[in-house]
């Protein structure tokens, strides 16, 4: 007997999270349904289900920074494919979500049936984009690409670090907020540093920057 598939919703707009489950549940009857609000909720939920036979990540949930959080997962669990589904629509936001590692790109103005068509072509093993996509797009520098590879290789909590020193926090806030010694934060910053090949944190930002996503102006 074949076991249900289970696809995880990773959105921080409930409302898009129920527009996302009818598509899914459209697109795959009897499929188990995970929801994730933010980055920090995503990783868990592929962590207790390593099983998961796809992720629909919004990359400007909460702790994500554009792509980071694709790349962090594609790195983390590269059994589990990812598909981006995002306001920002710009072409090469999309290319760049494919040469991240991504199996496809839903904008979210797409209609159900066309979010259906895509979960149900990715989950066949297809790459799924908008027709309209063009052939020209701009590729991902190979400063970008290793940039991504290192980024892929930080621990989860080494992770939920880079996101915070993105966000300006010192080593004690962040200390504060993962419940554990400053002193721990300094050496998650330095393996940090040398897995990113940089020598202080503003570097590491502004590395991690680079991967930023202008988030759309207007959202559902």
């Amino acid at each position: 007997m074949q076991l249900a598939q289970k696809i995880i919703i990773a959105d921080d707009h409930p409302l898009f999270r129920a527009a996302l489950r009818q598509a899914v549940t459209q697109a795959v009857p009897g499929v188990e349904i995970v929801e994730a609000d933010s980055l920090a909720a995503v990783q868990e939920a592929v962590e207790q289900h390593g099983d998961a036979d796809l992720v629909l990540l919004d990359i400007h949930m909460p702790g994500t920074h554009g792509f980071s959080g694709l790349v962090f997962l594609r790195g983390q669990h590269p059994g589990v494919p990812v598909v981006v589904v995002s306001g920002s629509e710009e072409t090469h936001v999309m290319k760049r979500a494919i040469d991240y590692g991504a199996s496809g790109f839903i904008p979210k103005s797409a209609p159900l049936e066309t979010i259906s068509e895509a979960i149900a072509a990715v989950l066949e093993g297809e790459e799924w984009l908008p027709q309209e996509l063009a052939d020209n797009m701009d590729e991902v520098s190979e400063e970008d690409q290793q940039f991504a590879a290192a980024l892929a290789s930080l621990t989860p909590q080494q992770f939920r670090v880079l996101t915070m020193l993105t966000e300006g926090l010192l080593n004690k806030q962040i200390a504060y907020e993962l419940s554990v010694s400053e002193a721990t934060i300094k050496a998650h910053v330095t393996a940090i540093l040398r897995k990113l090949g940089v020598h202080s944190r503003t570097q590491a930002v502004i590395a991690a920057q680079r991967l930023g996503v202008e988030p759309p102006k207007t959202e559902v």
